[in-house]
């Protein structure tokens, strides 16, 4: 590792984790969101390349992040020195992207990378597992799976594709921030992919007799009889197993990142969504077709109803709400999954706050959010922020409406910020992020924006973070640059 050039020197504990894992076969990231696991599964891919131990490597991630690794973070975190080729697999890939998965199998001296989505891989029998199959059997190489809590489940098809994948590489990698989403069981698999010796288990079930409690029921009717988990044991035996294999940091240990990490979720539009977006663009450009716009206002409303698209809605001028099926909420849960601690979740429309509130109240169960927004009563607020901020508090998710939430408050307990959509008003964004990064605050704060690409919503988000005030962008012609 000594003689590696990094392109970015690594934070502190990046660099414990290159010392320590970068040449062992299975490895476990085990480190919350922001804190820059995709960093230290890029370089450790590069040292192992840089050492002629492989020269491929296989990233397996959720669909709302693997664009990601492909546009983004390979780009950016791969040394200077390293000759590479990525292709991104997709279900319908255009001329240019076969073209590009193609080269993956030449033979040259390049580190070879296919980027996957988890869900391409929920069939045995797909195009997708049989390009996987390819790849690994034409290369040394590694395999990751980011956010591996996605093959938690035993059971599922996902896992048993991608766990037989795993056997035909040479090095495995999960990267997760929390392993554990549910109970400790979900270990099991995610391990398994590793290598099915770590834990000394050869079945799920040997695995859940050692470390789950169990009562035996009766299904309704008494014919059937099943286990029932009620209780778990011997955890820091389990705990002292996963160490040899494991790298675990907390936000809180990391005292040298920067005061504010920002993270992007693709969100993916779907069909119906697609259809009411592109006849809600056309209206707009119709609208605007001579070149000249009549106020700032009325160009933000067709920005606006696209935005209100994108998220799954849309409120109609008679004041009715049109509903869209839609991933939005499926895409805050799984990044919900990834993070420990409170968490802080701002979004635009008091539709979707409602709608985040069952969502969470259903998987997390009653008492662990609260809504902060124009309908929650005035004696009601103090007591919301009063308990989010009791680390002791069940309440675990603050669901606020940042022109009402945004300003005043003090929410530090949250290291986690998720935009559940954007408001376009840049004093609104830095007032809202502002409410977890404040004085009493000892930890990174991590700003997740769930986007639908392609859309406004991308345009809203890239305008944000650049800190440009969109209702003095949009006008004249700059709104075209909006809309196409």
């Amino acid at each position: 590792m000594q003689d590696y050039r990094f392109k970015h020197e690594p934070y502190a504990h990046q660099a414990a984790y290159l010392s320590r894992f970068w040449r062992k076969q299975e490895a476990a990231i085990f480190a919350d969101m922001g804190t820059g696991k995709s960093y230290m599964l890029i370089n450790n891919m590069c040292m192992l390349y840089d050492n002629g131990l492989i020269n491929g490597a296989l990233i397996i991630a959720p669909k709302g992040v693997y664009r990601n690794w492909a546009e983004l973070e390979l780009p950016k975190h791969i040394p200077d020195h390293v000759q590479w080729h990525v292709g991104l697999w997709t279900s319908s890939p255009r001329i240019a992207d076969k073209i590009l998965l193609e080269d993956l199998f030449n033979v040259d001296d390049k580190l070879h990378i296919l980027v996957m989505n988890v869900e391409a891989l929920q069939v045995s029998a797909s195009q997708a597992r049989s390009m996987a199959e390819r790849f690994l059997l034409s290369h040394n190489a590694l395999i990751a799976v980011d956010e591996s809590t996605t093959i938690k489940n035993p059971k599922a098809n996902r896992t048993k594709n991608i766990t037989k994948l795993g056997k035909r590489a040479a090095y495995r990698r999960i990267l997760t921030g929390s392993p554990v989403t549910k109970s400790p069981l979900d270990l099991y698999a995610q391990c398994e992919f590793l290598n099915e010796e770590l834990l000394g288990f050869h079945s799920y079930f040997a695995f859940q007799m050692r470390y789950a409690i169990l009562v035996k029921k009766r299904a309704m009717g008494g014919m059937r009889e099943f286990n029932q988990v009620v209780g778990y044991r011997r955890l820091d035996e389990l705990n002292e197993k996963i160490q040899d294999f494991s790298f675990r940091v907390t936000k809180e240990e990391c005292i040298d990142l920067p005061p504010k990490v920002y993270v992007k979720r693709e969100v993916p539009l779907t069909e119906q969504q697609e259809k009411a977006y592109k006849e809600m663009k056309k209206f707009a450009m119709s609208l605007f077709a001579d070149g000249s716009i009549s106020t700032t206002t009325t160009a933000l409303t067709q920005i606006l109803r696209l935005h209100q698209i994108s998220c799954g809605h849309l409120k109609t001028d008679d004041g009715d709400v049109r509903t869209f099926p839609n991933n939005r909420i499926e895409a805050l849960l799984d990044c919900i999954e990834e993070v420990n601690g409170k968490v802080i979740i701002w979004a635009n429309y008091t539709h979707d706050i409602k709608a985040i509130y069952k969502a969470l109240s259903e998987a997390y169960g009653g008492g662990c959010a609260a809504t902060y927004f124009g309908e929650t009563e005035g004696e009601d607020r103090q007591k919301i922020v009063t308990q989010f901020q009791d680390p002791n508090s069940e309440l675990r998710f603050f669901i606020g409406q940042p022109r009402t939430g945004g300003y005043g408050l003090t929410l530090t307990e949250a290291k986690t910020v998720i935009y559940y959509s954007n408001n376009y008003d840049l004093e609104v964004r830095l007032q809202s992020e502002d409410r977890a990064h404040r004085i009493g605050q000892k930890s990174s704060v991590t700003y997740v924006d769930l986007i639908a690409p392609g859309t406004v919503d991308e345009k809203i988000v890239e305008a944000l973070r650049s800190k440009i005030d969109i209702a003095t962008q949009v006008l004249g012609e700059e709104l075209k640059a909006w809309l196409i």
